[in-house]
């Protein structure tokens, strides 16, 4: 996992230098290498996260995600409350910490907080009658409070916490007649909120939905006419054939809008041709293995549940970005991990990555499990004796 980390970061250094012209001029100031330095200060915080975080025995996870639920529910209404706008792209989504320069997106912070208390509600559950009256206020309330507040500004990032939250009840064994209730109800508020926002948009003032309608717009039509962006990515993709055009020979990039994050991807099979995205592609199928492999290992329920809930997202959003540079899906706004500049997203990212690390480093031997089960077996026979 280590390895795979590591060539992401080195590699993201290609890409965020060549994108970063086009980030100067969308930015207004700056140079390049100043961006450059930013990048690379972001990834050594980033590493020293995983470090820190592998180091922290997972099971602590559980319980700062039950007292992290409330933070981040704040975080979230005071982000929509303030809106702004950062680096020349729309930013409800964006919070911006009093007194300082710094901003973070606290849609990615709360799914993974809930994503976390899941599997930690999950694990609590296990083995006993599951019924929908008694899971609501502790499971699915919190949930649809979190996405809904993410989806008004950030639409893109609350369908796939939803989709991702649904993945999760199924892996942790929540019964399907239930999930398909659930998965009903969303769809049906998701369609009230998006038919209100359409047709009353004073009850809603500050909703995306207008923007989404136009993307799906774009992305459905038949005529060839498509939007600014996707053109230009598809045009980059085309430039770069099989071996690309060469590392920062990139022309796309200054035309390209967010070339340095939501279509970063297209710079790269641009400059590094098919040959070059294949390899990054292979690079997230590789770590999803190695999380299939550390998932199975961990000898406890909530072990493998907390690999899924912190790194299956990572891996979703990585084939999204690359799906939406390639014309697979409609435009999302979604980076592409470790690789895409910008600080919340990158973090983020290594969080899941330590998260995981730690779990990794509890993998015990079938020895190790049974000596430890015996001790706890013989521990309980003295305080009985």
């Amino acid at each position: 996992m280590w390895a795979f980390i590591a060539i992401l970061a080195i590699f993201s250094f290609l890409p965020v230098y060549s994108a970063s012209s086009n980030l100067v001029y969308t930015v207004g100031s700056g140079s390049v290498f100043s961006h450059m330095g930013k990048h690379a200060a972001f990834l050594i915080v980033g590493i020293i996260i995983i470090i820190g975080l592998q180091r922290v025995d997972y099971k602590y996870f559980g319980g700062l995600a039950l007292l992290g639920l409330p933070i981040v529910v704040i975080l979230l209404i005071v982000t929509i409350v303030q809106g702004t706008t950062i680096e020349g792209a729309n930013a409800a989504r964006w919070l911006k910490l009093p007194g300082t320069s710094i901003t973070i997106q606290t849609s990615t912070f709360a799914a993974m907080v809930l994503l976390i208390y899941i599997a930690r509600y999950l694990t609590k559950i296990r083995n006993k009658e599951v019924k929908l009256a008694q899971t609501f206020f502790p499971l699915f309330f919190p949930m649809f409070v979190i996405i809904g507040l993410i989806f008004p500004a950030n639409g893109s990032t609350a369908v796939i916490l939803f989709a991702m939250c649904m993945i999760m009840l199924f892996i942790g064994g929540f019964p399907i007649k239930y999930l398909l209730g659930i998965f009903g109800f969303g769809l049906i508020a998701g369609g009230i909120f998006i038919f209100l926002a359409l047709n009353y948009a004073d009850l809603i003032p500050n909703s995306r939905v207008h923007t989404w309608k136009s993307r799906i717009e774009n992305f459905s039509k038949d005529d060839g006419i498509e939007s600014y962006q996707v053109h230009h990515a598809k045009a980059a993709i085309n430039r770069g054939s099989i071996s690309g055009v060469g590392p920062g020979k990139s022309v796309f990039k200054q035309t390209l809008p967010q070339s340095s994050s939501d279509f970063i991807f297209a710079i790269i099979v641009e400059e590094y041709g098919m040959i070059g995205a294949m390899g990054l592609i292979f690079i997230f199928l590789l770590i999803l293995f190695r999380m299939m492999v550390i998932a199975t290992k961990i000898h406890t329920f909530f072990g493998t549940l907390l690999v899924f809930a912190v790194g299956l997202p990572v891996i979703f959003q990585a084939f999204i970005n690359m799906g939406v540079a390639v014309n697979l899906f409609p435009v999302t706004g979604q980076p592409l991990p470790m690789i895409s500049y910008g600080g919340t997203s990158l973090w983020v990212t290594c969080i899941a990555f330590g998260i995981i690390l730690s779990v990794s480093r509890a993998i015990k031997s079938p020895e190790e499990i049974e000596l430890e089960e015996k001790r706890n077996t013989d521990a309980v026979i003295q305080d009985i004796a």
